[in-house]
Protein backbone atom coordinates (compact mmCIF):
# COMPACT_ATOMS: atom_id res chain seq x y z
CA UNK A 1 0.00 0.00 0.00
CA UNK A 2 1.37 3.39 -0.97
CA UNK A 3 1.43 5.62 2.14
CA UNK A 4 1.63 8.75 -0.01
CA UNK A 5 -1.60 7.97 -1.85
CA UNK A 6 -4.19 10.70 -1.48
CA UNK A 7 -7.74 9.94 -0.46
CA UNK A 8 -10.43 10.57 -3.02
CA UNK A 9 -12.24 13.90 -3.31
CA UNK A 10 -15.51 12.02 -2.67
CA UNK A 11 -14.21 10.68 0.65
CA UNK A 12 -12.94 14.12 1.62
CA UNK A 13 -16.38 15.55 0.85
CA UNK A 14 -18.08 12.85 2.96
CA UNK A 15 -15.73 13.45 5.88
CA UNK A 16 -16.36 17.19 5.74
CA UNK A 17 -20.12 16.56 5.71
CA UNK A 18 -19.60 14.50 8.87
CA UNK A 19 -18.13 17.54 10.57
CA UNK A 20 -14.40 17.17 9.93
CA UNK A 21 -14.28 20.64 8.35
CA UNK A 22 -11.15 22.05 10.02
CA UNK A 23 -8.77 19.27 8.96
CA UNK A 24 -6.41 19.25 6.01
CA UNK A 25 -6.58 16.52 3.37
CA UNK A 26 -3.43 14.98 4.89
CA UNK A 27 -4.99 14.94 8.38
CA UNK A 28 -8.13 13.36 6.95
CA UNK A 29 -6.00 10.72 5.26
CA UNK A 30 -4.21 9.97 8.54
CA UNK A 31 -7.55 9.59 10.34
CA UNK A 32 -9.21 7.57 7.58
CA UNK A 33 -8.92 4.09 9.11
CA UNK A 34 -9.52 5.32 12.65
CA UNK A 35 -12.65 7.09 11.51
CA UNK A 36 -13.86 3.91 9.78
CA UNK A 37 -12.87 1.53 12.59
CA UNK A 38 -16.10 1.94 14.59
CA UNK A 39 -18.22 1.51 11.44
CA UNK A 40 -16.33 -1.59 10.37
CA UNK A 41 -16.60 -3.20 13.80
CA UNK A 42 -20.27 -2.23 14.19
CA UNK A 43 -21.11 -3.55 10.71
CA UNK A 44 -19.47 -6.90 11.42
CA UNK A 45 -21.18 -7.31 14.79
CA UNK A 46 -24.59 -6.18 13.47
CA UNK A 47 -24.27 -8.61 10.55
CA UNK A 48 -23.53 -11.48 12.93
CA UNK A 49 -26.38 -10.42 15.23
CA UNK A 50 -28.92 -10.19 12.41
CA UNK A 51 -27.72 -13.30 10.58
CA UNK A 52 -27.89 -15.44 13.73
CA UNK A 53 -30.92 -13.59 15.20
CA UNK A 54 -28.87 -13.04 18.34
CA UNK A 55 -31.07 -10.68 20.34
CA UNK A 56 -28.48 -10.22 23.11
CA UNK A 57 -25.81 -9.18 20.61
CA UNK A 58 -28.23 -6.77 18.93
CA UNK A 59 -29.15 -5.30 22.33
CA UNK A 60 -25.44 -4.84 23.07
CA UNK A 61 -25.01 -3.03 19.75
CA UNK A 62 -28.05 -0.87 20.48
CA UNK A 63 -26.38 0.14 23.76
CA UNK A 64 -23.14 0.87 21.88
CA UNK A 65 -25.08 3.07 19.42
CA UNK A 66 -26.83 4.85 22.29
CA UNK A 67 -23.48 5.48 23.97
CA UNK A 68 -22.28 6.85 20.64
CA UNK A 69 -24.93 9.54 21.04
CA UNK A 70 -24.15 10.45 24.64
CA UNK A 71 -20.36 10.09 24.88
CA UNK A 72 -17.89 12.48 23.22
CA UNK A 73 -16.43 9.51 21.30
CA UNK A 74 -18.07 6.43 19.87
CA UNK A 75 -17.36 3.52 22.27
CA UNK A 76 -15.17 1.79 19.67
CA UNK A 77 -13.20 5.03 19.20
CA UNK A 78 -11.87 4.50 22.71
CA UNK A 79 -10.38 1.17 21.58
CA UNK A 80 -8.81 2.91 18.60
CA UNK A 81 -7.57 5.95 20.55
CA UNK A 82 -6.15 4.01 23.48
CA UNK A 83 -4.71 0.98 21.68
CA UNK A 84 -4.77 0.75 17.89
CA UNK A 85 -3.52 4.23 17.06
CA UNK A 86 -0.29 3.55 18.98
CA UNK A 87 0.23 0.29 17.11
CA UNK A 88 -0.52 1.98 13.77
CA UNK A 89 1.34 5.20 14.66
CA UNK A 90 -1.65 7.38 13.77
CA UNK A 91 -3.11 10.50 15.39
CA UNK A 92 -5.90 10.42 17.95
CA UNK A 93 -9.42 10.70 16.61
CA UNK A 94 -11.24 13.91 17.48
CA UNK A 95 -14.58 13.71 19.31
CA UNK A 96 -17.48 12.68 17.11
CA UNK A 97 -19.50 15.39 15.41
CA UNK A 98 -23.21 16.12 15.79
CA UNK A 99 -23.78 14.46 12.43
CA UNK A 100 -22.24 11.18 13.64
CA UNK A 101 -24.17 11.36 16.90
CA UNK A 102 -27.37 11.79 14.89
CA UNK A 103 -26.46 8.72 12.83
CA UNK A 104 -25.94 6.78 16.07
CA UNK A 105 -29.38 7.86 17.29
CA UNK A 106 -30.93 6.57 14.06
CA UNK A 107 -28.99 3.31 14.43
CA UNK A 108 -30.29 2.97 18.00
CA UNK A 109 -33.90 3.25 16.81
CA UNK A 110 -33.24 0.95 13.85
CA UNK A 111 -31.67 -1.68 16.10
CA UNK A 112 -34.58 -1.42 18.55
CA UNK A 113 -36.97 -2.01 15.64
CA UNK A 114 -34.98 -5.02 14.45
CA UNK A 115 -34.85 -6.43 17.99
CA UNK A 116 -38.60 -5.91 18.37
CA UNK A 117 -39.37 -7.66 15.11
CA UNK A 118 -37.20 -10.67 15.96
CA UNK A 119 -38.58 -10.79 19.51
CA UNK A 120 -42.18 -10.87 18.24
CA UNK A 121 -41.40 -13.67 15.79
CA UNK A 122 -41.43 -11.54 12.64
CA UNK A 123 -38.24 -13.17 11.38
CA UNK A 124 -38.47 -12.16 7.72
CA UNK A 125 -39.26 -8.53 8.62
CA UNK A 126 -36.38 -8.61 11.14
CA UNK A 127 -34.01 -9.84 8.45
CA UNK A 128 -35.21 -7.16 6.03
CA UNK A 129 -34.96 -4.26 8.51
CA UNK A 130 -31.69 -5.57 10.00
CA UNK A 131 -30.31 -6.22 6.52
CA UNK A 132 -31.05 -2.67 5.44
CA UNK A 133 -29.38 -1.42 8.63
CA UNK A 134 -26.27 -3.45 7.78
CA UNK A 135 -26.25 -2.23 4.17
CA UNK A 136 -26.77 1.42 5.09
CA UNK A 137 -24.20 1.21 7.87
CA UNK A 138 -21.50 -0.40 5.80
CA UNK A 139 -21.93 2.00 2.88
CA UNK A 140 -21.05 5.06 4.94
Amino acid sequence: MNKNRNISPTLIKRLKIQGYCNLTDYELKELNFGNRFAYILCSIIVFIGVFTINIQLLIAMMIVALLGVSLPYHPFDYIYNHLLRYIMKKPKLPPRSKQIKFACSIATIWLATTIGLFSKGFTIAGYIVGGFLFISHSWY
